[in-house]
Parts: structure tokens; sequence; C-alpha cells
């Protein structure tokens, strides 16, 4: 039973066709030879009867019996009748047995009781009797005189073997045409199952069914939504991601696409057969980016595939890179920074600046003794401490002071506030001051964190231009920037998402006397919005 399984579909179906058709074409054969031997027998029955009644009617024959010489007159009645109707045997004989053809012998006395009915009662009848002519198919009718009595007995006879031979003549032509169907058949059979084949790309029906039970996998473990649909704009396949981000139920399959999704492009790509990458698309109030890819066969496009993947996510991503990036610039910096530091001093010892090069050890340990006490010791939280280490040495090695607020108090911040957000929310924000002051002397930025209370507080001061009082509500969109700049404007706009993403606010204030205060505040439970 397994070898079965393991034969292609080709040779399955070839042979089911086959089958079939030699099952069809032996049953109507048995049937016919079966229905054509007994119809054969029936009419060369009633052929013999008939031949028999139309002689023993003639009136020439009547009057023979009365002549001093009959077969004269039978003989060649009889010969010419047998001759038309293709008898094998016809004989005329009176009532005593005496014969008045010259057909072959067969008996006196055996014929007499083969007539018997004929004769006694003047019956119309047929019989089969087996003699030295083989088996012979009769016909019996008798001549009727004058007043009614019974002169004689008419014998038509068809020889069964002749008869058998006819039939399977028939019999021969028709397995002649059986054979031709059964090629036709074959010749079916062939290109029915090479159409199949080529219908499923080769595969046999085990590998469809992995090919598909893989599909169903892989569609259940991807993230990014998949849809497709066929050359007439029907949906064939949408996976769960999709559903889910596009807020539908499993009864959109065979739907027209306009109707799931009214403002997909999908259409157009079927019409162009041009693919589509990166598009933006906004459903319910989501912005996904979208692929699309023609489906091609044989040139033609039969379908369009898309996938597409919520933007919030890739902008998450993004961001984090960028923030991880900003952060090892940082700690580059830092590194640099006291490596020049490092170089001033290994000179100053060379050339015997001893108090020079102690002052400068003792100015740099109280300068960071004082950032660290603050730092290690009342700002608790490892990552706003990671992210503020890397701003000071950046700081420094732009030449900008960078101060810790000696005022600012910060336990470990809630789980829910990861490290790449604080990377957006602090790193900018010192970022944009440091570009604010970064052309000015003595220029200065000024940190504070706390989270007395319900929210966690973070504020950066600078004292650069400040900004333009007009011109708050437009700071934080996408693409704005103060210094006119392609490619820039999008710090803040990172900055205010954070912020939102974690239920907080942000507020700017520019004092009179210049520079810029940028505010931030968290709430420490997620789901307490201020």
């Amino acid at each position: 039973m397994k070898s079965f399984f393991k034969v292609s579909l080709q040779t399955k179906i070839l042979g089911l066709i086959l089958s079939l058709i030699l099952f069809v074409i032996l049953s109507l054969t048995a049937i016919f030879a079966y229905l054509e031997s007994r119809g054969t027998e029936m009419q060369m029955k009633q052929l013999a009867l008939q031949t028999a009644k139309t002689i023993s009617f003639m009136p020439t024959v009547k009057k023979a019996f009365h002549q001093q010489n009959p077969s004269g007159e039978i003989q060649p009645i009889a010969q010419k009748v047998g001759d038309q109707v293709g008898a094998d045997v016809v004989v005329v004989a009176n009532r005593d047995g005496v014969r008045y053809t010259d057909q072959p012998e067969i008996g006196r006395d055996a014929f007499l009781k083969y007539n018997y009915k004929a004769i006694v009662f003047g019956g119309y009848y047929n019989l089969e009797t087996t003699g030295e002519l083989g088996t012979v198919w009769w016909g019996k009718a008798p001549v009727i005189g004058d007043h009614g009595r019974v002169i004689g007995v008419v014998s038509v006879g068809f020889l069964k073997d002749k008869i058998q031979s006819s039939i399977y003549h028939a019999i021969v032509k028709i397995s002649l045409f059986s054979s031709i169907v059964l090629l036709l058949g074959i010749g079916g059979g062939i290109l029915l199952t090479k159409s199949i084949r080529k219908d499923t790309l080769g595969l046999e029906p085990h590998e469809i069914a992995s090919l598909f039970r893989e599909r169903s996998a892989i569609l259940k473990s991807v993230k990014e939504g998949i849809a497709a649909i066929d050359e007439k704009g029907l949906v064939t396949m949408m996976n769960a991601s999709a559903r889910n981000m596009l807020g539908l139920s499993e009864d959109c399959i065979h739907r027209p696409i306009q109707e799931v999704l009214p403002h997909s492009k999908m259409l157009r790509v079927l019409e162009t057969g041009q693919t589509e990458n990166d598009q933006e698309l906004v459903i319910h109030d989501r912005v996904l980016i979208v692929n699309r890819m023609p489906i091609l066969e044989k040139g033609r496009t039969v379908g369009v595939v898309s996938s597409f993947r919520d933007k919030t996510e890739i902008k998450e991503m993004v961001n984090t890179l960028s923030e991880v990036r900003k952060y090892s610039e940082d700690l580059r910096a830092q590194t640099h920074e006291f490596t020049n530091k490092l170089y001033v001093l290994s000179g100053l010892l060379q050339l015997g600046r001893y108090e020079e090069a102690i002052e400068m050890i003792q100015s740099e340990t109280e300068r960071h003794e004082s950032q660290n006490r603050i730092l290690f010791q009342q700002i608790e939280d490892a990552k706003v401490q990671a992210v503020l280490l890397g701003k000071i040495g950046k700081a420094s090695e732009k030449k900008v002071d960078f101060i810790i607020d000696s005022n600012s108090s910060l336990e470990s911040l809630p789980e829910h506030i990861e490290l790449s957000q604080l990377v957006t929310i602090i790193g900018n924000l010192i970022d944009n001051a440091m570009e604010a002051v970064g052309r000015q002397e003595n220029g200065e930025i000024s940190f504070f964190a706390t989270d007395v209370g319900n929210d966690v507080v973070f504020e950066v001061s600078d004292n650069g231009s400040g900004i333009p009082e007009d011109r708050f509500n437009v700071i934080f969109e996408k693409g704005f920037s103060m210094k006119g700049s392609k490619n820039r404007g999008y710090g803040l706009a990172n900055v205010k998402q954070a912020v939102e993403d974690l239920n907080g606010m942000i507020e700017v204030n520019s004092p009179k006397g210049g520079g810029a205060i940028f505010t931030v505040y968290l709430p420490k439970d997620l789901h307490i919005p201020l």
C-alpha cells in the first residue's frame, strides 16, 4: 500500500482512466455479444418461420402437390426464396414425408417426427435440431389444401454455426472500434495528466500538501502583514498579522479588495505590473509601510501580493539605533577629551612643570568630584548616569560648560521608561542646547532631574540666543529647524513622540535675558496621564 502512494500523480490518473475505459469497453462488448446473439437467434427463427409461411401460402406450391411431378414446380420456387432470405435449407414435403426439393436427406422418419405438429394440428412453429448438417434452427409451416386439409409441410432452416460466425464477425468489428476508443482514451489521459502536472508545477500531491503546511506555518510566524489578490481583484490570502493590523475578520477571503480595503493600491499594481516599495498607507489612524509586488506567469500579471508593517515599530527601531549611535559618539568624545588632558598632563611632567601639573590634576579632581557626587550619589538610576556621562565628555570636547544641578535627586526609574526613550529625550535636549551655545563664549548648559511626587521631571536649560515665542508651537514639528538646513528638524519631534508614548508632556520657555528651558514631565505610572 505504501508503494502505491509513492506512485506519481500522472501514473495514478492515467491508470485510473485506462482502467475505467477498459472496464466500460469489456462490459459493453459482453453485453452487446449477449444481446446480439439473442437478437440474431430470434430474428433468424422469425425469418425462418415467416419464409416457411410465405412458401406454404403460394398457390403455385399448393397446385404442384396435385401434379405428377411436383418437384419441377416447387424446387425452383424454394431455391429462389431460400437464396433471397439467405436460408441454408428449404425443404417442401408431403404429409407422408416425400420431399419435393433436392436438399440433403435428413431422414424420412426423423423428418416426419419434426413435422408432426404441422401435419396433425396445422401449427406454425420453430424448433432446433442436430444432425448431419449440424445444429439447425427451423421454421415449420403446413401447406393447407382444399377443404382445409394439410397436404404437406414447408421447412426453412438456418445453420447455427453460420449465425454464430456472423455474430463473431460483428463482435470483432466492435472490438476494433473499442480498441480505437481505448487508444483515444490513452491519448486523452496522457494529455490530461500533462495538463494537471503543468497546473501543479510538476509537484506531487504530498509535495503540495507539504508546501501548504509550510506556507501556513510561515504566514502565522511572520510579524509582517501579508495579503494577496488574484487577477480578478479578489482576496485569496491574508495572514493573521494583516487582519490584526487592518482590524478585519476572517470572512474577507474571496471578497473584492476594494470592499475590504477601499484605499488599497493593489489594483493599480495589477494593471501596471510594476513593483511598488516602501509606500505609506494610512488605515484606521495607523501609518503602514507597504510593499506591493505583481505575481507573474509567463509575463502576464495574474495577481498581486502585498506586505506591510506598522511604521511605529520601524520608527522605534530606527530611533533606537540612532540614539545608540549618539550614545557611542558621546562616549567617544569623552574618551577623546580625557586623552587630550592626559597628553597635556604628560607634557607638563616632561617639561618639569610639576606645580602646574598638580594644579591641573587638583582642578580636574575637584570638578569631577563635584559632578560625580551629584551624578552617582543624588542620581541613582544607571541609565540616566550613562547618558549624562557621555554628554559630559561631549560638552568638554565642545568647550561647553555642562552643569548638573546640585538640587537634582533621582531614584531608579520605573521599568516602563526604557533606555532608548531616555537617550531620545535627554540626549536630544542636551544636543540641541550644545548647538545653541556652541558658537558663543562661556556657553553653559544646566541639567536638572527630580522624581519628587507622581512625576519624573527632567529640565535642560542653556544660555543661548533663545527661541522666539511665536515658534513655540512649531519647533516640535518634524522637519522644522531654527538653522534652516536640510535633513534636520527631527530631534525635538522625536523627543515629543517619546514623551507622548510615555503619557508625559513637555514645556518650553525662553526667558527675556536669553536662553531656552525645556521641561519634561513623565508619570511614574504609565496608565495615569498627566
